[in-house]
């Protein structure tokens, strides 16, 4: 298995092709672009077997990737155009799973006290919820509204409980017949902290990509469709790196100085060795931005406004 050090379905894509010298598409895996406008891009990964699945390690099913340029500039009317977009994405995942009747249960992942971390809890907190109007006050709802409840679970470091037991309970009393979980991601590229997100109808492993794995919020584990909504706010330290070495490499090369290990280096995955020189002395810090408060109030805006429009 390789070190991914992502959640990113198209980023460990890439990982294995390159490990590989993969020119074309990988066997039990398939792949659909899509451009919006110009500031707006999709892709479609679809692991459709063992086989794929064993190659970049994420479960059989759908992951779509939304990239918005630009984001932590974006105004208004573009955050509205992104949160259309994720809300159709969202939508017709939603839809092929269950009825338009059907009860859903909204969790919101992570750490409130954390702001990188503190994605899920926010959108949590915009969410509209009616399951409790549509029992006690059916008058303030308009007609075939969807019954929608939501919870942001904490994490085990403040409740002592595993996110699933405390899912499950909620689940087998409550009976939704959707789940959908928004939390924060690990990625391999700066570039896509808090302009890239992602959407699976697999579920979703808390912490998988810093290391810290819990068990998983899938169909297998709950017994309904969990759709996962994920979004990159961390890098791991030895990736910021790898990073920044391929563009000095790439400033010498523009400068006329590169030379033949200039030039193999830039072309290898240079991450492991980048992650062994650090660990011995605690430096594989995981980063991110210094304006990670405003980024996160964005993407909670986009995420919710989303998924009200969707449900």
């Amino acid at each position: 298995m390789y070190n991914f050090r992502t959640d990113m379905a198209d980023e460990r894509r890439d990982i294995y092709k390159k490990a590989n010298n993969l020119e074309g598409e990988i066997p039990g895996i398939q792949t659909i672009e899509k451009a919006s406008d110009e500031n707006i891009k999709s892709s479609i990964v679809k692991i459709l077997n063992e086989e794929g699945e064993k190659a970049i390690g994420k479960p059989i099913g759908t992951y779509v990737t939304i990239d918005v340029r630009n984001l932590r500039l974006a105004g208004e009317e573009e955050l509205d155009k992104a949160s259309n977009i994720i809300s159709e994405e969202i939508k017709t995942i939603v839809d092929e799973k269950v009825n338009k009747q059907d009860e859903i249960l909204i969790v919101g992942l992570g750490n409130q006290f954390v702001t990188p971390d503190s994605l899920g809890p926010k959108v949590v907190s915009e969410i509209e919820v009616t399951r409790h109007l549509l029992k006690y006050a059916p008058e303030c709802v308009v007609p075939g509204a969807r019954a929608v409840s939501a919870v942001a679970p904490g994490v085990l470091g403040t409740t002592g409980i595993e996110t699933l037991e405390i899912i499950k309970g909620i689940v087998d009393n409550v009976k939704p017949k959707l789940l959908i979980v928004i939390d924060s991601l690990a990625s391999k590229s700066i570039e896509r902290i808090s302009s890239t997100i992602q959407i699976s109808d697999t579920g979703i492993v808390p912490g998988a990509g810093v290391g810290n794995t819990r068990k998983e919020l899938s169909q297998n584990t709950l017994g309904i469709p969990v759709v996962a909504i994920g979004v990159p706010m961390v890098v791991d330290l030895a990736t910021i790196t790898d990073d920044c070495l391929d563009l000095f490499i790439g400033k010498l090369q523009d400068e006329a100085r590169s030379n033949d290990y200039l030039n193999n280096l830039k072309n290898q995955d240079n991450y492991e060795e980048i992650k062994s020189a650090l660990i011995p002395n605690d430096y594989n810090m995981i980063v991110t931005p210094k304006e990670v408060d405003d980024l996160i109030k964005n993407m909670k805006d986009i995420i919710s406004k989303s998924i009200n429009y969707a449900i």
